[in-house]
Order: structure tokens, then sequence, then C-alpha cells
């Protein structure tokens, strides 16, 4: 997905704003929630395959921990900015906070492109990183999680360095591991299924019937497929899904597995028998009851918003859609449930999946999606009521809620000396 020129950073920082008109608390405490705690940036040698070395750089920013450990995810793709890690923090602490779980919010990236690298290399890259960054994580500090591009088998790597240098095994050190290594089931759909259940709600909230209903998903990966397969699986209507390559589109419908399982085998969801071809541009504008975007940040500009017809926008990326975008939407009526609630099912379950780790203690898929269900709904139907109570849009309210637990619990802790 191609990227604008809108700094993530400053549009977190202009939410932490609007949501601070609300608050009226000490300005600063604000300045706190204004700055990172710790950036941290690393420079990462590794051996490729053709023996050559390459230097990348890696970036993990923990925002704060006034609510409980860092948590947060690490990406790779070569598109990564310290800004937009910064963002993405800032994001993941407002997200735990609206979650209501315990922790703080941080984020990682490493610069590269591992679509061009061997699975030799992105071992080597990862653990380099591991090495790097060890000295801050820990399952009482900061614990990282899979996010663009990385995956269960990134997160193995990292635990398996981490317990090297511990010199014993230390599972709660990352979330979104195999099962086999102490990952929780459930976790691989958390964040589609979270979508879901937030849909459903919003559905509800603007009587719309979830059966039949027209869904188009902006990023068909882990997130985006996931939130379609279990949409069509509570009777809706996937009309168009895209990937970094393009999309498609068809009205009578398309099976979502089944385009998945085209995308498994041919990379893309692109050239998928029966539909029509559409831009990832096309595809958010298209007519749709529900549009989701689970692709990157800044999908959704002032510059193609006019053009959105979908009554409803369920944000599965994290900042997909710029400030001034939303201000058109919230004018036009379009309920949007903001991505530091709706995608907030993945860091749920990563919740649920260190609280396993700490106890030794595994539940079943069914009681994992249950407890799920429950936080995420009761997360939607806080933030609807904060909504109300002033008359603002789901994304206020949602920062009205995540911002100021965090701010409480700032103020609360005092500074010292």
């Amino acid at each position: 997905m191609s990227k604008t020129d809108t700094n993530p950073f400053e549009n977190a920082l202009e939410q932490l704003d609007i949501a601070w008109e609300y608050l009226k608390l000490e300005p600063g405490v604000r300045e706190i929630l204004r700055q990172a705690k710790r950036i941290v940036t690393v420079s990462l040698p590794v051996k490729m395959d053709d023996g050559s070395t390459h230097v990348f750089t890696g970036y993990r920013v923990q925002y704060n921990d006034a609510r409980g450990p860092f948590k947060g995810g690490i990406r790779y793709h070569p598109g990564v900015t310290l800004d937009e890690v910064k963002a993405l923090s800032a994001w993941m602490t407002w997200k735990c906070s609206v979650a209501d779980i315990p922790f703080g919010g941080a984020k990682g990236g490493v610069i590269c492109d591992p679509k061009k690298m061997s699975q030799g290399e992105l071992e080597r890259l990862t653990r380099r990183y591991a090495v790097a960054i060890s000295s801050i994580i820990g399952p009482d500090k900061d614990i990282p999680a899979p996010d663009v591009y990385t995956n269960a088998q990134v997160m193995a790597w990292i635990l398996d360095t981490y317990s090297l240098i511990k010199g014993h095994a230390v599972p709660g050190v990352v979330t979104g591991k195999p099962i086999s290594l102490g990952g929780s089931l459930g976790r691989d759909t958390a964040t589609g299924r979270g979508a879901a259940f937030c849909t459903r709600e919003a559905a509800e909230v603007m009587k719309i019937p979830l059966k039949g209903a027209t869904v188009a998903v902006q990023g068909y990966g882990n997130a985006g497929s996931n939130y379609a397969i279990i949409l069509e699986e509570m009777g809706a209507k996937i009309v168009a899904v895209s990937d970094s390559q393009g999309g498609i589109y068809d009205r009578q419908g398309l099976d979502a597995k089944k385009v998945l399982a085209h995308k498994e085998k041919g990379g893309s969801v692109v050239g998928y028998p029966g539909a029509e071809g559409v831009t990832n541009e096309e595809l958010l504008q298209i007519e749709c009851d529900v549009l989701c975007p689970a692709a990157l940040e800044n999908a959704i500009t002032k510059d193609l918003v006019d053009g959105v017809k979908a009554k409803m926008i369920v944000e599965c990326a994290n900042g997909p859609t710029t400030p001034e975008a939303d201000r058109v939407l919230d004018a036009k009526g379009v309920f949007l449930v903001p991505d530091i609630l709706a995608n907030s099912g993945g860091v749920i379950v990563s919740y649920l999946e260190w609280v396993q780790n700490l106890d030794r203690l595994y539940w079943t898929e069914e009681e994992v999606n249950s407890r799920l269900e429950k936080k995420i709904t009761g997360a939607f139907r806080g933030v609807h009521e904060e909504a109300k109570k002033h008359g603002v849009s789901m994304r206020t309210g949602a920062l009205i809620v995540g911002v100021g637990r965090v701010a409480d619990a700032v103020r609360t802790l005092g500074l010292w000396p």
C-alpha cells in the first residue's frame, strides 16, 4: 500500500489534543503524554546469504508504562520510520487502556524488505535485533508481538535468543508465539475476530442487519482475511478485498476462504476467478455497508474521502484514517469504529497469552474466544456510552476513555524525585 507524506506521529498528537479538550487535566500530564518514555535505535549488521554484510536499522519505542509493562508489536517493512513507530507506540498505549488491560504501549520496527530475504537472513536479522533490545524487554518490562510482516516464527526466534541470554526459558517475553512454545489458542485469529465482534455491535447501533450486509476489506493479510471469514460466518457478504498487489470485486459476494486459498497459492488475491479487478483506492470508494481498512496507516486521506460510500468503517489497521478525512467522515454521518478499539482483539488475546505463560496454565480456544468477546464488547459499549455522553464520534469517545485512564495513572503515580 502506498503511504502519503502525512506524519503519523503528528496525527497521534492531534488525536491526543482532541481528547484533552474533554479531559481538562493538568497541562503537565499532557506534556508527559506527548513524549515517548524511551526511544532506542539500533544498528543491525547481518551476514547475507551471498556472504556480504548488510547493516539494517531497527527501532523500539516505549511510549508509556504507567498502567503496566510496555506492550506492542514489531514490524518488518521497507517503509518503517521512527515517526511511524512512535505513533504506533502511542496508539498502543491508548489501545491497551481502552481495552482496560494492564499494559502500557510500545512498538518496534526494522527497515527491511522481508519479501526479498531468505528464511536464514530473516532469522539472523531477528536474533541480532533481539540481542540489541534484550536489556529493555522482558515479561515484566516490555513484551513484543507480531505485526506487519512478522509472525509466530519471528517470535520464536526472539524467545529463543532472549532465553539463551537469560539462561532459562522465558515464554512470557513475547506473545503471538507458536502453540508448541506457549502460544495461546485463538491468538492467530484474535485481531480479525475482535474487529468482527465490534462490527456486530456497531451494526446493532446502526440498525443494519448483519446478515446480508456488504463488506469491503482493504488488506487481506492475517487480520483482514480472518475478519472477512468470521464476518461471512456471521452472515455478512464480502464483496471486495485487496492486498498490496491490487484488489478484486464481486457484487454477488466472494468466498472468503477460497480467496485466501487463492492468495496463499499465488501470492495475491488478484486474478481470483470470476471477480473484477479494482485498485486499492477504488476499493475504498466501493458502495458497501461496511468498509474495513486492514492494511497500513494513512489509507483514507482527504484526497479520496469524499468518494467513500460505506455506512460504517471498522479500522482493522493502525491509523488508516487521517485526521482531515476523519472530520469529513464524521460530518457525513459515517459510523467509524476506531483502530484503538476495533483492532484491540490482538492485544487482548496477547494479554491472555501472557497471563497463561506467567501461570503456566492454558485455556481452550473456546475459553479464549469467550474472554475476548466479553472484553472487547464491554470496551465497545463503554466507548459508545462515552461518545453519546459528549455528543462526539466513536474515535473521540475512545480517545477520551483511553487517554483518560493513562492520564489518571500518570497523575496518581506522581513525579519522583
